[in-house]
């Protein structure tokens, strides 16, 4: 199997030692998210394949997934498809991160304690629990307290980006997000511990 950001069906299938048409099956239904190259063949993100063996309690080989080799992870937790998708293909461009997706609280909750982040990405406005409360339980367990937290909102008054630092988050970001400050922000969090 190939270290390549996408992956085959038969990568996959070869994987999960099944059939294509067993993978086909699951891509067709929507619950293994993929795209289609201009040549009609199915393309998977190594993280999508990643966060679809998580969530139905499949054996997750590490090796296959990076780690092991000092790369960053970083849990990307918004309740917009559109900003999860913007943000993984803004770091995954890196090379350098391991990447998992969280759509809701509850999902962010599980993530964290399988996956094991170094930094959430956190949208501060989610349905359920929101931002700020996963912030704030993030920060106050001992066991996560470590976990570097980079907000972003659509909604960035003076009151929300100063309620969020004091939940604990240790910076932000403001939507509609540029690409640039994204990476430069998790740089900084990451690898000079501001």
């Amino acid at each position: 199997m190939r270290k390549d950001r996408f992956l085959t069906t038969g990568d996959i299938a070869d994987y999960c030692e099944v059939t294509t048409a067993a993978v086909l099956k699951r891509v067709d239904s929507g619950k293994l998210p993929s795209f289609t190259t201009p040549g009609g063949h199915y393309r998977v993100l190594r993280t999508d394949f990643r966060d679809f063996l998580v969530r139905h309690g499949m054996f997750v080989d590490e090796g296959f997934f990076g780690k092991g080799q000092n790369r960053k992870r970083i849990l990307i937790v918004d309740d917009e498809p559109a900003v999860v998708s913007f943000i993984e293909g803004a770091l995954s461009l890196e090379g350098e991160y391991e990447l998992s997706t969280a759509y809701d609280g509850f999902e962010a909750g599980h993530q964290l304690a399988i996956f094991e982040p170094d930094l959430i990405v956190l949208d501060i406005m989610l349905p359920g629990m929101d931002g700020f409360e996963i912030c704030r339980r993030v920060k106050e367990d001992p066991k996560t307290s470590h976990v570097k937290v980079l907000a972003v909102t659509g909604f960035a008054t003076e009151e929300n980006i100063q309620r969020i630092l004091d939940y604990g988050a240790d910076d932000y970001l403001a939507k509609p997000l540029k690409i640039e400050d994204l990476k430069r922000k998790v740089r900084e969090l990451l690898f000079t511990g501001s």
